[in-house]
């Protein structure tokens, strides 16, 4: 896990609580009106093709560093305060959550921007593999051109 003032990354195989991921960044937060979070769970189809699982990497060390360059450069934009951003990695089945990000602000606005950015950065800059099983076989995901494109209107 990853900190720094206000923010905070995890690579995990263990599954998370929404709920108590939400409560974390309201505790002891009275400056923070907006609290925006997304989570991205593993769907049973992608590409016509019936899901069974999905295997998901990283580069450890390397994956923290751009999430944390991600989330400065998030804070650099909008007037945001607290950053949580949870990834799992290893064999998640449907319905399994994969990731978590959580940003708090004083006004909505920021913290909806700020939450959009991070994700769509992550999709695309972050080190992570991602191996689709089907009931055709497995193989390797690469970056979406729509994920590409999202993020390049930043």
């Amino acid at each position: 896990m990853t900190t720094n003032t206000d923010a905070e990354i995890s690579i995990q195989t263990a599954d998370f609580s929404l709920a108590d991921e939400v409560a974390l960044l309201e505790q002891d937060n009275a400056i923070d009106g907006a609290v925006v979070t997304f989570t991205g769970r593993v769907r049973n189809q992608n590409e016509g093709k019936e899901v069974t699982s999905l295997t998901l990497e990283h580069y450890p060390g390397m994956t923290e560093k751009s999430l944390t360059k991600i989330i400065n450069t998030a804070k650099e934009r909008w007037r945001i305060g607290r950053v949580k951003v949870i990834h799992r990695v290893g064999e998640l089945f449907i319905g399994e959550q994969i990731v978590f990000v959580g940003v708090t602000s004083k006004h909505r606005q920021d913290a909806f921007a700020a939450n959009e950015f991070i994700m769509d950065y992550l999709k695309v800059q972050a080190p992570f593999w991602k191996k689709e099983s089907t009931k055709q076989g497995n193989h390797w995901l690469d970056a979406k051109t729509s994920d590409e494109n999202k993020a390049a209107k930043w």
